[in-house]
Order: structure tokens, then sequence, then C-alpha cells
């Protein structure tokens, strides 16, 4: 058993890592937030709207967004192998071909994102006819299509940036990527109500107000990202290197896709489960469909916090791992293991405490905040299985194990949660209760299977690693 004097440290270094990412994610979570807010209070239809085209949107994003991910385990292995290059002074010949290496990872990536971005509009584009065949009321899909097609333009633009910011965390850089979301998010929430509400000589638009507001501030976050590694001399000469040394490679394309496939299909399980509740919550009511979408959003706010602490995770992971430094993996791990569980005490805290509160910020609607107010009962329960899945993930990503937490995730979500949920919600008629039930005994199942697979994978590390300092011994 280790002390927390010997945690100290590495809760210090991972929250130094961690708050930029935090802070990021959280500012993204706060533009979906206000946006429901402002929408909200437009009108519930508008709000039950937006709901619906995000439910639907986020699918297909998170996969690709998910996919992006793998770039940080690759990038910060190499970066982790370089830094302990230039520790043990090693040639310049080695360094400079390190230096290649994660240069090579900008080109090939761009690539990758531009085929994330081409499958994501294949799959988005043809639903924009098709937005009334999911069952919704009348009334929600007319102003549902004008906000989702705005949102699916900007999926271009907030790849791009989602492949940046996961390019500089394999570096080990999170301060860029959070002030430029912030600065974004801002940028967004004034447009909002420029836009919803109709000020400065525009018409109020609604849920479209909300949707040019998200399309033009996304649309700026991969100039001030390229414009950001222009200006730092380090990373210039990435761009430099990219540009006169590495080709694109159709090797590295293939290993790209190889971790981040898995990663992306272990997102779009879980998000494909929320989409779906969605769709099924609105067959009850649109009043049944915003209260769940502000459940849902509290939740996504404490979930922001959980994958902040993840990318922390995988960021050291993959550095220490990189430097062969094994006990720094484990500590690091267990680390974030700690915060994640005194965030979601937090956030579990805030969600009953506060359940009759909350639901009125968004909408003036007693009957969506009556319904609002149970659910976030449930979100308060499975804080501490879903930040625990989370972190268990962003652990096996910084190892670069991602297959078989990709089939457990499938399991979980799609196998247990998504026919439990229905049943719980029509058959023995709980309604959106028992979709939120099946929520609770779905992340359970990964929350306990990922940390398992890490501690298995941990030790055949060890192992490995002991074999080959027997052969260095030896020779």
């Amino acid at each position: 058993m280790y002390s927390f004097s010997s945690y100290l440290p590495y809760y210090k270094r991972n929250l130094k890592v961690a708050m930029p990412v935090m802070f990021t994610q959280l500012g993204a979570a706060m533009v979906g937030l206000a946006d429901s807010i402002m929408v909200g209070h437009y009108s519930t239809a508008d709000l039950a709207a937006v709901s619906f085209s995000n439910a639907i949107f986020f699918t297909v994003m998170v996969f690709a967004m998910g996919a992006l991910m793998g770039v940080t385990p690759l990038v910060g292995h190499a970066h982790g192998r370089l830094e302990k290059l230039m520790q043990t002074g090693t040639t310049e010949e080695e360094i400079t071909h390190k230096h290649e290496q994660i240069a090579s990872y900008l080109v090939n990536g761009l690539v990758f994102t531009a085929i994330m971005c081409f499958f994501a509009l294949l799959l988005l584009a043809p639903c924009i006819p098709y937005l009334d065949a999911f069952g919704q009321e009348p009334e929600v899909i007319a102003c549902a299509r004008p906000y989702y097609i705005l949102i699916v333009l900007s999926i271009i633009p907030f790849l791009l940036f989602c492949f940046f910011k996961q390019y500089l965390e394999g570096l080990g850089n999170t301060m860029v990527a959070m002030g430029i979301t912030l600065g974004c998010n801002l940028l967004n929430i004034v447009l909002n109500w420029v836009f919803i509400f109709g000020h400065w000589g525009f018409s109020p638009m609604g849920a479209e107000g909300a949707g040019w507001a998200t399309l033009i501030s996304r649309a700026l976050m991969p100039v001030c990202f390229l414009a950001a590694m222009v200006i730092k001399p380090e990373w210039r000469r990435y761009l430099a290197l990219s540009r006169q040394k590495s080709v694109v490679s159709r090797r590295e394309v293939e290993s790209l896709i190889a971790i981040g496939a898995p990663i992306g299909l272990q997102s779009f399980a879980e998000a494909f489960l929320f989409t779906a509740s969605f769709v099924i919550i609105g067959w009850i009511s649109k009043e049944a469909l915003a209260a769940h979408h502000i459940a849902n959003q509290m939740c996504d706010l404490t979930f922001m916090l959980a994958q902040g602490i993840g990318a922390a995770t995988t960021i050291r992971v993959s550095h220490q791992l990189g430097k062969g430094d094994l006990h720094a993996v484990r500590m690091a791990s267990r680390a974030s293991i700690h915060l994640c569980l005194l965030m979601n005490t937090i956030g579990a805290s805030i969600m009953f405490f506060f359940r009759y509160q909350i639901p009125y910020i968004f909408s003036d609607d007693p009957q969506v905040a009556e319904i609002a107010s149970t659910l976030l009962i449930f979100g308060a329960l499975f804080q501490y299985a879903d930040g625990l899945q989370c972190i268990g993930a962003a652990m096996l990503r910084g190892i670069q194990d991602v297959r078989v937490p990709m089939r457990i995730a499938l399991f979980a979500y799609i196998g247990v949660a998504l026919p439990l949920g229905l049943y719980l919600t029509f058959p023995a008629e709980l309604g959106a209760k028992g979709m939120w039930m099946a929520f609770v005994i779905a992340l359970v199942i990964p929350a306990i299977l990922f940390h398992i697979r890490f501690n298995r994978q941990y030790k055949k590390l060890k192992i490995k690693n002991y074999e080959l300092k027997i052969e260095n011994n030896e020779e």
C-alpha cells in the first residue's frame, strides 16, 4: 500500500496536464449547456429539436472524435522515447530521427482526419431528408432540420480541431486547446444570444440561430490551432519537417486506423446508446424528451471532467511507457482513479441535492421539471461507474490496448443497455426512468472489466520488461 504522500507528486503532475483538458471539455459542454438554456427559454419545441438533432449528430461525431484519440498515445509514446533519448545523451542522428517520426504523425494524422470527415459526412448528410422517419413530433422536426444541416457542416472544422488537439496532447501540451476552446465557445454563446433571440438587427431564429453560432465558432477553431503551431518554434519544427521529409505513409495511416478505429467504435457504442435513448424517449412525449435532455446535459458536465482526467491519464501513461518507467505508469493510473472518484462525488451530490432547482435553469415548463428531477437521481447514481469506465478506458489507451475494451463496450452498451432500456421503458411501463435504470446497470460492466483488463496487461508488461533486462544483462 502506498501513502498519500507517495501519490501526491502524481496527483500534481496529473492535474497539471488534466486541468486545461478539463476546462477544454467543460467549455465544450458549457456551449451545449448554453444552447440548451437559451433555446429552452425560446420554446420547448426548439429545445426538443436541438436535443434530437444532436443525438443523431453526436453518434457519428463521437465515433470520429474517438478515432482521432488514437493519435495521442502514438505521439505520446514517441515523445516519451524522445525525452528518454535526450536524457541519456544519445546521438543527434537518433534524436533527429525521432523528431521526424513525430512530424510524420502530423502528415498522416491529417490524412486520417480527412478520411474521418468523409466518413462522417457520408453517414450524416443522407439523414437530412429523412429526419421525420424517426417518429418525432412534426413541430420538433420543423425546428430540427435547419439546425441539423448547420451542425453537419460544422463537423469538418471541428474534426480538424480535434486532430490538432490530440496531436499536441501527445506532445504533452493541453493549454493551447483550452485557450482556443474557451475563446471560441465564448463567441458561440454571444452569437447564440444574437441569432436565437434576434439582436443587433437579426430576426429571432430559435434552434437555427444556435446552429449558425455553432458553425461560425467551430470554423475558427482549427485556424487558431494552426496559428499556434506556427508561432511556437518547437511545433513549427514539426510543420517544417512534415513538409520537407515526411510523406504520406500507408503503413502509418493504417497504424492510426488500427489504434483509432477501436477507440472510435468504443465511443460509438456509448454514443449510440444515448442517441437511441433520445429517439425512444421522444416516443413518449416532447416533455419527456426535453427532461431527458436536461438530465443528460448535467451528466455531460461531470463526464467532461472525467474525460479531462482520462485524457491526462492517456498522456501520462503513454509518456511513462515510452520512457520504460512502469512504476510511474501504475502510480499515474491510480492517481487518476482517486481524482476521478473525488470529482464524481461532487457531481453526484450536486445532482441529487439540487435536483428540483436544476430543471428550471433550462425550462419554465413544470411538467418538464418534474420528470427531469427524477432522472437526475439516476444521473447521480451512475456517476461513479461512468467515471471509472472512462478512466479505465484511458489507462488502456495509454498502453495502446484498444480492441478488447471495444468489445466490452459494444456488449455493455448495445447488447445489455439498449434491450434492457426498451423493456423497462415500455413493457415495464417505467417511462424515461426505465431507460436511466438501464444506463446505471450497463455502465457498471465496463467500469469493472476495464480495470481488470488493465491490471492483467500491466502484469504482462512487467514480465516483458523483466525479460528484456535479463537479456540485456546477458549480452
